[in-house]
């Protein structure tokens, strides 16, 4: 049976903390697979591609791919909206291996990084992707973007920019939907169990808590909601 691996890095404190910015914007990097293999994926590796491996390969693991929960650059690298972001590009040259998306992100992706279309493995909701022993299941979930993404992985959902311990991800910027966002927090991810912990994209009240409890107190949520 494999024995789970998650690593929940903070920009600026655990990786780039030399990047001013990094630290502002609160990211979380996520180094994720099997221990028992020493296989893992990075969700998200940006701002600091050197320090990510460097975590990886203290914990004796070897990174074997990328996950990206939607194409904003704070979280795959790249120079849209004013930043200038280490990301996939400086992971594919330094570790060669596939990004794994949404099929719905990988325009954006592309825009973003100049990662090319052969670098991508794309998803729809439901796919599994299995690293080492450990499966994770892919559920779209829009509003973010139109390919934004949640990973569930054992008791784990590792939500990108979809929702943060207080708020959820900004609909106002290109890609955004509000109604899409409002049928993502009340109906795709309704049906998950509240023991579930959430890992955020970014430490925007807190760093991780059982879904259950995000759902009573986040503000996102509509009172009727918190209520249950």
């Amino acid at each position: 049976m494999a024995t789970l691996y998650l690593r929940q890095l903070l920009v600026g404190r655990d990786v780039g903390q030399s990047s001013t910015i990094g630290r502002q914007m609160q990211n979380f990097v996520y180094l994720v697979g099997d221990r028992d293999s020493g296989e893992c994926i990075a969700v998200d590796p940006a701002w600091d591609v050197a320090g990510i491996l460097e975590v990886a390969a203290a914990d004796d693991m070897s990174l074997v791919g990328a996950f990206a929960t939607h194409y904003h650059p704070d979280h795959v690298g790249g120079g849209l909206f004013g930043f200038g972001v280490q990301g996939l590009p400086e992971l594919l040259e330094a570790q060669g291996c596939r990004v794994h998306a949404h099929r719905l992100e990988a325009d954006g992706l592309r825009m973003v990084t100049g990662i090319s279309k052969s670098d991508l493995q794309l998803h729809d909701s439901g796919d599994r992707v299995t690293v080492g022993g450990v499966s994770i299941e892919w559920l779209h979930t829009p509003g973010h973007t139109p390919g934004s993404s949640c990973f569930r992985v054992a008791d784990a959902l590792i939500a990108g920019d979809t929702l943060f311990l207080q708020g959820c991800g900004r609909v106002d910027l290109p890609g955004g939907d509000a109604d899409e966002m409002r049928r993502t927090l009340t109906q795709r991810l309704a049906t998950l169990p509240d023991h579930l912990v959430l890992y955020p994209g970014h430490a925007y009240g807190g760093e991780r808590a059982p879904l259950g409890e995000v759902r009573r107190v986040n503000p996102s949520f509509p009172p009727a909601e918190r209520a249950e």
